[in-house]
């Protein structure tokens, strides 16, 4: 049989498919068959897998989130159902903030930007809640992720070291500490605000058992450490209690639904969302001043 490609020269019309197409030997063959490699064939997608929620999307629905809670504080004391949609607000910072830190080129910058809009916050939270300049017994909400943030910090430092005896006392005493701090700073949702980043470091993953241990923990913090306010239930003919504040429970579903993608990442989006925080607390307060005159 005469040779087709005499010379060994690269045909002209097939250049295109170098590199693309390979075609696979016998020991090739039989290793796909047996699933001992993967297939080239592409994978079709799930519904599961199209369900993706980016960083940006959440951040999002948290500050939307947020902005019903402050509307029914505010403005809207008897739309009860705001501040029940509130309530999935902080979980989904908290998370995000846990995702920043492992995230981030710069954890010094990364803190520095917490800390500097936690100041510039404080006036405008102050004005919403307390009707003044100056109100010092309640803290603004940033104030409680850099709590929880420099806790992870620490404790990633230590966990580093591969040392689980130092680790596991270290892990607890942060703990302890970061919520004793959240509570006597009356930073919001106190300690059990700083809780729950500590659990969303300490169940972070898509395991089954990061899903099952931040469900568990977050019904305990928000059901049994914070409570509040109850709604009866009757259903099937018997009487149930709904705890508004375990309405938290249900920021799992869009957290869920992240895997990793950080959608848009533009300073303007990235200060935007920093900004929005203390501009429209500061923009709620005025109006509310005005109604009241």
């Amino acid at each position: 049989m005469k040779n087709c490609n005499p010379g060994g020269k690269k045909l002209p019309g097939l250049q295109f498919l170098e590199g693309v197409v390979r075609i696979p030997d016998k020991a090739t063959e039989f290793r796909q068959r047996r699933g001992m490699i993967m297939s080239t064939k592409p994978i079709r997608p799930t519904a599961a897998n199209c369900i993706d929620l980016s960083a940006a999307a959440l951040h999002i629905i948290a500050m939307a989130l947020m902005l019903m809670d402050h509307l029914w504080a505010t403005l809207l004391p008897a739309q009860d159902w705001l501040t029940c949609a509130g309530r999935l607000a902080f979980p989904i910072f908290a998370f995000m903030t846990v995702e920043g830190y492992f995230h981030t080129r710069n954890l010094k910058r990364y803190a520095l930007r917490l800390l500097l809009f936690a100041l510039l916050s404080e006036v405008p939270f102050d004005l919403m809640y307390g009707g003044t300049w100056f109100y010092p017994f309640h803290q603004n909400v940033i104030w409680t992720l850099l709590i929880g943030l420099s806790g992870i910090h620490l404790m990633e430092k230590v966990r580093k070291k591969r040392k689980l005896w130092i680790f596991l006392p270290t892990a607890v005493l942060v703990m302890l500490v970061g919520s004793a701090l959240g509570t006597v700073g009356m930073a919001d949702y106190y300690g059990a605000g700083v809780l729950t980043l500590f659990i969303f470091y300490f169940f972070r993953g898509r395991k089954w058992w990061c899903f099952s241990g931040q469900l568990l923990a977050l019904y305990w913090v928000n059901v049994e450490l914070l409570g509040g306010l109850m709604y009866p239930i009757r259903l099937l003919g018997m009487d149930f209690e709904l705890c508004q504040q375990g309405l938290a429970l249900f920021s799992l579903l869009p957290i869920w639904l992240y895997r990793g993608r950080q959608g848009c990442h533009t300073k303007v989006f990235q200060y935007s969302c920093y900004a929005f925080y203390p501009v429209h607390m500061l923009l709620l307060a005025l109006v509310l001043n005005y109604v009241n005159r």
